[in-house]
């Protein structure tokens, strides 16, 4: 049992570097290189690309931590009777859980809506498209991408206190 546990949280937290590391990689490495003049003729479709490849991988990622993460609670003794009862969400660890798995919903449902959105701002790219809508399209991708970060980070760390402890 213990072999399952090792792995499930190795796959578990492989699967939020992926996450976590690629949207960083996006944010503060490709996406400032490509504002770079030599690279406005290529920085559209290699966003684009980038994006959609990434689209997989993070949505891939997700569904990753989704059954390691319920693997690694069963582990702890947490099933769907537990969840039911409301035993899972009694005390200090219960309440944490409650809020990282809040958390853990809005990233999926922001991300959902970002993936739509940008799919959306991509289609519009391509045809004869007012130049401002598609900057505020830009823009709020944008800061999408920095909520679901920034929420991903506040994951992490729940994460990380639900397995060692409040200080």
């Amino acid at each position: 049992m213990m072999g399952w546990y090792i792995a499930a949280v190795s796959v578990h937290i492989l699967a939020a570097c992926i996450w976590i590391g690629g949207m960083v990689f996006l944010a503060a490495v490709l996406l400032p290189a490509l504002r770079q003049p030599d690279y406005r003729g290529v920085a559209l479709p290699l966003i684009r690309a980038t994006a959609i490849r990434f689209r997989w991988v993070g949505w891939a990622a997700l569904l990753t931590l989704a059954i390691t993460g319920s693997a690694n609670l069963m582990v702890r003794g947490y099933g769907w009777r537990q969840v039911q009862d409301g035993e899972m969400w009694r005390g200090w660890f219960g309440h944490v859980l409650a809020l990282k798995l809040m958390l853990v919903l809005a990233v999926v449902l922001i991300s959902a809506w970002h993936d739509i959105s940008a799919s959306r701002q991509a289609h519009l790219a391509l045809g004869d498209v007012d130049p401002a809508q598609l900057r505020r399209y830009r823009r709020r991708a944008a800061w999408v991408g920095r909520i679901v970060l920034v929420l991903s980070i506040a994951i992490l760390a729940l994460g990380v206190t639900l397995v060692r402890g409040a200080p």
